[in-house]
């Protein structure tokens, strides 16, 4: 029942959005409140706002919470806890599909995310490329001068953070953790 309602849902926002004159998208509609967006082919619902700003029915109003990396897993758990559902930090992957690269105008589409910082938003990625092994060559120059080892590395990811430039859709893994204050966006699987 729930897949034929969100079913209905894109296709009446296809339907609305020819009528306004606007490119319909399948993969991205707007909940019926307009308060979240559903994003159809990944099975994720989104804040529309950001956290500090809220939804008034035509745009996101007020303040964005810029936050270091701990308070926006602080304030995930919170708006877990508040709303009993799994909000989290989006991992860089999950950002990244929010960029718009077609089009003459990349980045955050302005339609589904209104009123949206145009800078780096934290990311809940621990390492991006954890996979690989790569252990830090003691005789790069640049690694001897920044002063890392192998537990140089470990230390530096903990200190560290992901975050992704929702104008570009860039990720860098090394934006300070504890100093860095960066706008929250949070997303939860799709019921």
């Amino acid at each position: 029942m729930k897949r034929r309602t969100l079913w209905c849902a894109v296709v009446l926002a296809s339907v609305n959005a020819w009528a306004a004159g606007k490119p319909a998208s399948t993969d991205w509609v707007p909940s019926r409140d307009g308060v979240e967006v559903v994003d159809v082919h990944a099975r994720q619902i989104w804040a529309r706002c950001v956290e500090g700003m809220q939804w008034d029915g035509q745009t996101c109003h007020g303040e964005p919470v810029l936050a270091t990396h701990k308070e926006a897993l602080a304030l995930a758990s919170a708006r877990r806890k508040a709303d009993g559902l799994d909000w989290r930090l989006p991992r860089v992957t999950d950002l990244r599909r929010l960029v718009n690269e077609t089009g003459a105008r990349r980045g955050l589409s302005q339609a589904l995310f209104p009123a949206a910082p145009r800078d780096w938003y934290w990311a809940g990625t621990a390492n991006v490329d954890a996979s690989s092994g790569a252990a830090a060559n003691p005789y790069n120059y640049g690694t001897v001068m920044r002063g890392q080892d192998n537990t140089g590395l470990n230390r530096m990811a903990f200190l560290n953070g992901w975050a992704v430039d929702m104008a570009s859709g860039d990720a860098r893994g090394d934006m300070p953790k504890r100093t860095a204050r960066l706008p929250v966006r949070l997303v939860r699987p799709q019921d």
